[in-house]
């Protein structure tokens, strides 16, 4: 699906076009100063795409320009399409969110809490509550990444060889066993913490499914939403569109590719990583974010109810806390102010301490390479972001983006 175009004249739909064009001028100057290689930006309201914009290079080196099929690795954006994939089995009946995920994957049978001690002298105590499908969900299971670097069992998973990515040819089924090895960081529920979990559950949708992770997804949500570029390799006619990828050079924070990392995405994975191993085009995605923001529904192809996505997209942490309230203070696609979580997705609870223009209800993620979307239900909007700098936490693209999208909405739904 390559179709990416302005619909209608902005102003129809609320926003004036010269306050729109800000979102050029401000994100142009970080590809005039190095710092991004090139970027793709979509806003869409009621449905209609009202502004798309490019800037830059996909690959610097080889002076190809951004163009709108360049096929980017959307990383932890794969977590709310793995999500959705987990809610049609919900619907299904073949479990449910209470569930404990050992009746599927009994390796997570008998875990064990940290207390204390080191990395190789931890002391732990048995769990006294089972990791249910709900908690892999919000990311409140227990499990970590190890690239936190803020905790002993960080440094476990380190060990084990789980750092940003999984240990050479290891698959779904035992990085999901390598992990239940593990001490949990804490008892499931009681905090949120990002992490491995939302692979295990792509193992859960595995195994409970019959059918391999990557067939499920083309099967059951990418086919059937005409996500035809969205895939765990880039092959084809897609390693001609496909973004390089980038880091910062330290010290300067000039963009330097960084193949060591972006090759893999053109090689077979042995891993399908329902957490981050998926790369996308715009169009594609936007198709995603239609989808959700019908509820469940896209041109005449239904996955969910609209009762499931508005239950998905609420904040499901305990007493409507905010990541700051409830969550460790580590590295996430989100702020913590402000922000609850959902299943599969941050949502904005209060904008006032978000400190950003954005409605309350906004859900949305975003991926390790600075890629990032949201879906506005209150003002019936879209928004989507692809460049390709790792990490993402590199500049606030993400928070300048929200401001200069929500200052040119100038006019509310038209009558």
């Amino acid at each position: 699906m390559t179709d990416l175009e302005v619909e209608t004249d902005p102003g129809e739909l609320g926003f004036d076009q010269e306050r729109l064009n800000r979102i050029d001028d401000r994100m142009a100057r970080y590809v005039d100063e190095g710092l991004l290689p090139g970027w793709l930006a979509v806003v869409s309201r009621h449905g209609k795409i009202v502004h798309v914009s490019t800037r830059g290079r996909r690959d610097v080196e080889a002076g190809l320009p951004v163009e709108r099929d360049t096929v980017w690795r959307v990383y932890s954006m794969t977590k709310p399409i793995t999500s959705v994939a987990a809610m049609m089995l919900v619907e299904q009946g073949v479990f449910d969110l209470a569930d404990p995920i050992s009746a599927w994957l009994p390796e997570f049978t008998d875990m064990r809490v940290y207390t204390k001690g080191s990395a190789l002298r931890p002391a732990t105590v048995p769990a006294t509550e089972p990791i249910r499908v709900w908690h892999l969900l919000t990311h409140t299971a227990g499990l970590t990444y190890g690239f936190h670097h803020a905790h002993p069992v960080d440094a476990m998973y380190r060990q084990a060889g789980f750092e940003l990515f999984s240990p050479p040819g290891m698959d779904l089924a035992a990085c999901s066993a390598a992990w239940a090895e593990l001490p949990l960081m804490f008892e499931p529920g009681t905090e949120w913490n990002y992490s491995v979990a939302t692979d295990v559950l792509g193992r859960l949708v595995e195994v409970a499914s019959g059918q391999p992770f990557d067939t499920f997804l083309a099967e059951r949500i990418l086919g059937p939403l005409g996500m035809t570029d969205t895939s765990f390799q880039a092959t084809g006619g897609a390693l001609d569109r496909l973004a390089a990828l980038y880091a910062p050079e330290p010290g300067s924070r000039r963009a330097v590719r960084h193949d060591a990392v972006g090759e893999a995405i053109t090689r077979t994975p042995a891993f399908l990583s329902g957490g981050g191993g998926l790369a996308s085009t715009a169009a594609d995605y936007h198709r995603f974010t239609q989808f959700l923001l019908r509820g469940g529904e896209l041109d005449g192809v239904r996955l969910l109810a609209p009762r499931t996505v508005a239950f998905m997209t609420r904040n499901h942490l305990p007493g409507g806390a905010d990541l700051d309230e409830f969550g460790r203070p580590l590295y996430a696609e989100v702020p913590f102010n402000g922000f609850g979580f959902g299943l599969g997705f941050s949502v904005l609870q209060d904008p006032v301490k978000a400190r950003t223009l954005a409605s309350a209800g906004e859900f949305a993620w975003g991926g390790l390479a600075s890629t990032a979307f949201w879906v506005d239900p209150a003002e019936d909007v879209t928004v989507l972001f692809f460049t390709q700098l790792m990490p993402s936490s590199t500049h606030p693209l993400r928070q300048q983006l929200r401001q200069l999208v929500y200052q040119a909405l100038v006019s509310g739904k038209p009558s």
